[in-house]
C-alpha cells in the first residue's frame, strides 16, 4: 500500500516536473527569449530606467515616494514618464535580422546607439508565479537602441551580451522606437516651476522690479490662516489685507509650469545677454523644510531683435510670454502671463482700502 502511495507521488512528480520543462522551454518558438524579450508587462514593478548614449548624454529615471525624479535632482515629466512605460510594456519582436545584415547592423550599433538598462523590483523565489518571496531590486534588462529600418517601420535593438540583433516595433504605431528613449536629460525634466500645498509653504517673496513699492513677502504663521505681509521697500508690516485673496495667492502655488524649455533652442550669447538685462520680477518661495526655489523673471520682446531695435519705440515688449531661470540658473525657460498672472499681482492688490 505504501509502495503504491510513493509511486502515484512519484507520477506526480515527474508530471509536474514535464510541465514545467514545457512551459519554460518552448521548442515551438523560433525566437531566442533571452535575446529577444525586450518588453516588461509589469511595469509597475520597474523602480529605474538608465539611459545613455555614446556621447555625454545621460538620464536616470527613478521611481520615488513622491513621484519619477530625474538624475537625483529635478523632477520628472510624468507624462513621458508614463510614455516610455507603455512603450515598454508594447515592444514587439518583428523578426530577426537576416544573417545577411547581422555582421552590418551589430557594427552601427556598436558605433551609434541608445544603452537602456531597466531595473525592477522582484522577488529572489518565484515558485510558478504563485508564491513569489524576498523582493529586492535588480537590474533586469539591458538593450541596445538603434536606427531605424529602410521602410521606417522598426527599429534594430540588441540586447546585452546577445549575438543576434532584432527588428523591434510597437502593434499599431506607425514610425520607430528609437526616438522614446532620449539620453538626453532635457527631454524628461518636468515643466513644474512650483509645486506646493499650502500647508508645505513657509514664505513666499515677490519683487516687483519696476514698481519696488509693490514688492512684499508673506509669512504663513499657522494653518487658522493667519499671515505676516511685509512690505519690502520700506520693512512696513501691512495689518489690514484681505485673508480671501491672500489665501488663493498662497494655493496658487500648487501646480505653476513654464511652456517650453530654451537651453538648446537659443544660442548662448542670446541667453546670456539676456541674463544681464534688469529682470521684471524675482519670485522666492520657503518651503517648511526651509528648502528654497527661486525664479527670475525677464522681459521678452514681440519681434525679432533686428526688427525691435529699429522700432523699439513702436513695437512694445512681449505681453503673452517672458522668459524665466529657474533651477538655479540651469535651466531658461519660456513662461506664460496667463499661468503665472494669479501670482503676481502687487501688494495693492491685498490691501483692503
Amino acid at each position: 500500500m505504501l509502495k503504491k502511495k510513493k509511486n502515484k507521488l512519484l507520477l506526480v512528480l515527474i508530471a509536474l516536473l514535464a510541465i514545467f520543462i514545457a512551459v519554460t522551454n518552448n521548442n515551438d518558438s523560433t525566437l531566442n527569449d533571452k535575446e529577444s524579450e525586450f518588453s516588461i508587462r509589469d511595469t509597475a514593478s520597474i523602480t529605474k530606467i538608465f539611459i545613455a548614449d555614446n556621447s555625454v548624454n545621460q538620464s536616470l529615471l527613478e521611481r520615488t515616494p513622491h513621484g519619477w525624479m530625474l538624475n537625483k535632482k529635478f523632477p520628472a515629466n510624468k507624462r513621458s514618464v508614463d510614455f516610455l512605460l507603455e512603450t515598454i510594456k508594447k515592444l514587439k519582436v518583428k523578426a530577426p535580422v537576416s544573417k545577411a545584415s547581422r555582421n552590418n547592423v551589430v557594427s552601427r550599433l556598436a558605433g551609434s546607439s541608445t544603452k537602456v538598462e531597466i531595473y525592477q523590483f522582484v522577488p529572489r523565489i518565484n515558485f510558478f508565479n504563485r508564491l513569489k518571496l524576498f523582493y529586492h531590486e535588480k537590474r533586469t534588462k539591458v538593450f541596445f537602441v538603434g536606427g531605424v529600418t529602410q521602410n521606417n517601420l522598426g527599429t534594430y535593438m540588441l540586447m546585452e551580451g546577445a549575438k543576434n540583433p532584432y527588428i523591434v516595433y510597437i502593434p499599431g504605431f506607425r514610425g520607430f522606437v528609437s526616438v522614446r528613449f532620449s539620453p538626453k536629460p532635457d527631454d524628461w525634466k518636468s515643466h513644474i516651476v512650483f509645486n506646493k500645498n499650502l500647508a508645505d509653504i513657509k514664505s513666499v517673496e515677490i519683487k516687483n522690479i519696476k514698481k519696488p513699492a509693490q514688492s512684499f513677502r508673506v509669512k504663513v504663521i499657522d494653518a487658522m490662516g493667519n499671515y505676516n505681509i511685509t512690505k519690502l521697500s520700506d520693512g512696513s508690516v501691512i495689518s489690514n489685507y484681505d485673508t480671501l485673496k491672500l489665501l488663493n495667492f498662497l494655493t496658487s502655488f500648487k501646480d505653476l509650469r513654464y511652456e517650453s524649455r530654451l537651453n538648446n533652442l537659443l544660442p548662448p550669447q542670446k541667453i546670456d545677454s539676456i541674463l544681464h538685462t534688469k529682470p521684471i520680477y524675482t519670485i522666492t518661495l520657503t518651503d517648511t523644510k526651509n528648502d528654497t526655489i527661486r525664479t527670475i523673471m525677464y522681459s521678452k520682446s514681440r519681434l525679432p531683435d533686428a526688427v525691435t531695435k529699429a522700432y523699439e519705440k513702436l513695437v512694445p515688449v512681449d505681453l503673452d510670454r517672458f522668459y524665466g531661470s529657474i533651477n538655479n540658473g540651469q535651466d531658461f525657460v519660456l513662461m506664460q502671463y496667463y499661468t503665472f498672472d494669479k501670482v503676481l499681482r502687487p501688494l495693492s492688490y491685498y490691501e483692503k482700502k
